[in-house]
């Protein structure tokens, strides 16, 4: 039997075929997605930026082999919010289903979610979606699509062991208990030179915050491809850096071996959640203690495998924007496991910046205030600081992908990890999605718990001799 899910809208109609390899009910976020070009598939071109392709989102739940379902015509949609504006023309289709599972978590609540399966929590290639072939369609007033969920994204191979580089999983207890499932953390743990000739030997330990990283990154026992060509990265305004990559990569390598370099070990962490990529590696009420877990379960466990010295004189935390914000957490929250943090371009520690926001005293989180205007809060800037995206655009594009904070992206995470647990299971929003209307409750949740600047200045006197010479 097959699924059968119809969109109609004012002269439209899109059907959706789910195959019976997905004999089971199914929840989760339908993407419908409309590209001009086909230079990737549309599922590949949604992005923050002018360059974002159009996309539709909504709720499936309980769907059942057979059942059909109407697709709203009211659905939010982005860049263009109403699907029955869309300018007709010819564009590149495709629909996609990010599968959720039922998580019953310690305090009775049940939430729905998608789980990270190796991928770093990335709805687009996240293994167990289906989504359709890409089909090109002529756009207009009564059209009727018959499309078929007829993919399915593949599983991830774990990287291996080599001898430089070792990985890690566990699972965690404190995690497990609080997500009512095993939950694991896991890690990359790169070896200093000769650590196989002094099995006596401990070492200090670098623990390197950031993104979800698929393997340890940074480090190449190659020379760079000589044949490799130059790729311009839009992101640093550069042309060819992906030979710089590979150049500092393996110069870090060349260095990390030499006889004068000090032995110590790092460590890159895996620590993708329901949420996000990662955890932000502090307790949080809606994805649990993932500080806790990190600090007394895995860090161990790591300098137990790999011999590192286990005293918080020789631990080190480093890392940039997400990563700069997790190091300067971790080192304020543990003060005395960690001798030292250097945090680059950390994400916001003080909510007066909120990026360009001040949750305190802004009212709107979109629009400057005026009398006579609309004008929007920008979010990111290029290099010759022209507005890429707003922070309206980057909110609704994540109310497309996933309601409830589920979009897996960079707004909805800080709220993930800095909001009290609604009524529903699910985190407090800060602000309202489509209007941006800050809510001041919430707002002083995250100034008490997560607002790094005031609760240095609020805790100063307790803390000051523990991070005397630590932070950087």
């Amino acid at each position: 039997m097959l699924l059968l899910c119809c969109v109609f809208l004012s002269g439209f109609q899109v059907e959706v075929t789910l195959p019976k390899t997905l004999d089971a009910p199914q929840t989760g976020r339908l993407l419908l997605m409309l590209a001009k070009s086909d230079a990737s598939e549309p599922r590949a071109q949604i992005q923050d930026g002018p360059n974002c392709q159009l996309i539709y989102g909504e709720n499936v739940s309980g769907w059942k082999p057979g059942e059909k379902h109407v697709f709203d015509a009211g659905s939010f949609g982005f860049p263009i919010s109403a699907m029955q504006d869309i300018p007709a023309g010819q564009y590149w289709v495709q629909v996609l289903l990010n599968r959720y599972e039922a998580f019953h978590l310690k305090n009775g609540k049940t939430v729905w979610l998608p789980p990270d399966r190796g991928e770093g929590q990335q709805w687009h290639s996240k293994p167990g979606n289906v989504y359709s072939k890409p089909q090109k369609v002529d756009w207009k007033p009564g059209i009727s699509l018959q499309l078929e969920l007829s993919e399915t994204i593949p599983e991830i191979e774990a990287p291996k062991d080599s001898e430089w580089v070792k990985h890690i999983r566990i699972k965690s207890n404190l995690l497990s208990d609080f997500w009512g499932r095993d939950m694991y953390l896991g890690a990359h743990v790169l070896l200093p030179k000769d650590w196989a000739k002094h099995p006596d030997a401990k070492y200090p330990l670098m623990v390197f915050h950031g993104h979800f990283p698929s393997d340890f990154g940074g480090f190449r026992t190659e020379p760079p491809d000589a044949d490799l060509k130059p790729v311009y990265s839009e992101r640093f305004h550069l042309e060819g850096y992906n030979k710089i990559v590979q150049a500092e990569a393996y110069q870090f390598y060349q260095t990390w071996i030499s006889e004068n370099f000090p032995r110590f070990l790092i460590v890159e962490i895996q620590h993708a959640n329901p949420y996000y990529d990662d955890s932000y590696a502090v307790n949080s009420a809606n994805l649990g203690p993932y500080g806790d877990a990190i600090n007394f379960e895995l860090i161990p466990e790591i300098e137990k495998q790999f011999r590192g010295i286990g005293e918080g004189w020789a631990r080190f935390l480093y890392g940039g924007s997400t990563g700069g914000w997790e190091a300067l957490a971790t080192q304020v929250f543990y003060p005395d496991l960690y001798n030292g943090c250097f945090a680059a371009c950390p994400d916001p520690v003080d909510f007066r910046a909120y990026c360009t926001v001040n949750l305190y005293k802004d009212e709107n989180a979109y629009f400057y205030p005026s009398d006579f205007q609309k004008l929007e809060i920008p979010a990111k800037r290029d290099y010759l600081g022209h507005t890429d995206v707003s922070v309206r655009a980057n909110n609704h594009l994540e109310l497309v992908l996933g309601d409830r904070s589920r979009s897996g992206g960079q707004w909805d995470i800080w709220e993930a990890v800095y909001s009290p647990q609604g009524a529903d299971g699910y985190p407090k929003r800060i602000w309202d999605k489509k209007t941006g209307v800050i809510d001041k409750e919430v707002a002083t949740y995250w100034r008490e718990h997560y607002d790094l600047s005031a609760i240095l200045n609020r805790d100063w006197d307790k803390l000051a001799p523990k991070l005397y010479g630590k932070i950087h």
